[in-house]
């Protein structure tokens, strides 16, 4: 689940992405202020809600909205308002650029330039595909969690590369947008002092 809003290139439309879906294959319901977007078989996709500063505090919000236990309860009140339930239950709300520690870093048996990582976060730990050449065990790194939203816009999606799967992203500087981040191949190594498992404040 993604939440976007930016007034100035859309207007005053708060953004609900459930799940992605083929453009041209979906279909639009309006409901008073709540377009339910739909994909063929009936399933909703994400929802646009109208008038977006009149239920919630816009005021800082410009592109990817955090998506906290708070908001998710302003959003099934406000859907709920408008006729429409939604059960936002599933909703992970925890932070999606975390700190995390890579507890092994091996060569894919498939591709040279990518290894295979295992690396600890607040979740527990996770498999990871990482291109970087200087991953290694060890590391305390930036995580970039699935649903996270890079400053590209890229959404992070579970994937596999290889055959092997991969929960994340490990990042570069440059990848978060970082003042002053080298432009070279590599990922964004930390100081010991970072707690793993701790939310990473990221550039937009």
């Amino acid at each position: 689940m993604n939440v976007f809003y930016n007034r100035e290139g859309i207007g005053d439309v708060l953004m609900v992405l459930l799940k992605e879906g083929e453009r041209h294959h979906q279909s639009v319901e309006r409901v008073r202020d709540v377009a339910i977007i739909k994909s063929v078989d009936g399933e909703v996709n994400g929802y646009n809600l109208f008038g977006a500063s009149q239920h919630f505090d816009v005021s800082e919000w410009n592109g990817p909205v955090d998506l906290t236990a708070e908001l998710v309860e302003q959003l099934r009140a406000v859907l709920s308002d408008n006729g429409i339930e939604e059960d936002f239950s599933w909703a992970d709300v925890t932070p999606k650029f975390v700190i995390g520690y890579v507890e092994s870093a091996e060569k894919h048996p498939d591709a040279d330039k990518l290894s295979i990582c295992q690396v600890q976060i607040d979740q527990g730990t996770v498999q990871i595909v990482c291109g970087a050449p200087n991953v290694a065990t060890g590391q305390k790194v930036v995580v970039a969690k699935p649903g996270a939203v890079m400053p590209t816009g890229l959404i992070i999606r579970p994937s596999a590369l290889r055959g092997e799967s991969s929960h994340g992203m490990i990042c570069s500087a440059r990848e978060l947008n970082l003042p002053n981040a080298p432009q070279e191949k590599g990922i964004l190594v930390l100081d010991d002092e970072y707690e793993v498992g701790t939310a990473f404040e990221i550039g937009r």
